[in-house]
């Protein structure tokens, strides 16, 4: 099969690493769900004076992940819940269950999910898509405080 494709791509641009710039950005939930913190992340990179370089966000937890995601419809949200709770289900007979039905379940979803995520910094700026935002997912039913790694390497302006 033969298809017309056009392919671009922008010049190379290099930067060396500066600097290294981290801060703990602490996260109070309120139950399962999805809380955006793209603002956080893009306030730190600014603070940082970041110009060209990578954001690492690194979650200390192993019941709560990271993700990209659409942050245009919220229906997206509750959807990628829906499939999260149908994948790791409270009531599937898990044998670790010391801190209650909605651990284990959790655990498997952080699994599936992401505990960091290495972000592109061009110009000063978080190369996101137009529709793509940051997110802590917290996978237990009761509220948590969790604690996001931000870690910034490259060149400042």
């Amino acid at each position: 099969m033969n298809s017309s494709r056009t392919l671009s791509r922008a010049p190379i641009a290099a930067a060396a690493i500066t600097q290294v710039a981290s801060s703990l950005l602490t996260v109070q939930t309120g139950g399962a769900g999805f809380v955006d913190i793209t603002g956080e992340a893009a306030k730190f990179v600014a603070e940082a004076n970041a110009q060209d370089g990578a954001l690492t966000l690194f979650v200390r937890h192993t019941s709560a992940s990271l993700t990209i995601q659409e942050n245009a419809d919220p229906t997206v949200l509750i959807d990628l819940t829906t499939v999260l709770n149908r994948l790791a289900p409270e009531n599937a007979g898990w044998a670790h269950d010391t801190e209650g039905p909605d651990d284990m379940p959790a655990h498997v979803k952080s699994m599936l999910t992401a505990t960091s995520l290495q972000i592109p910094v061009l110009q000063g700026r978080l190369a996101l898509g137009t529709w793509q935002g940051i997110y802590l997912i917290e996978h237990r039913r009761r509220p948590h405080r969790r604690d996001v790694v931000l870690q910034f390497l490259g060149s400042t302006g």
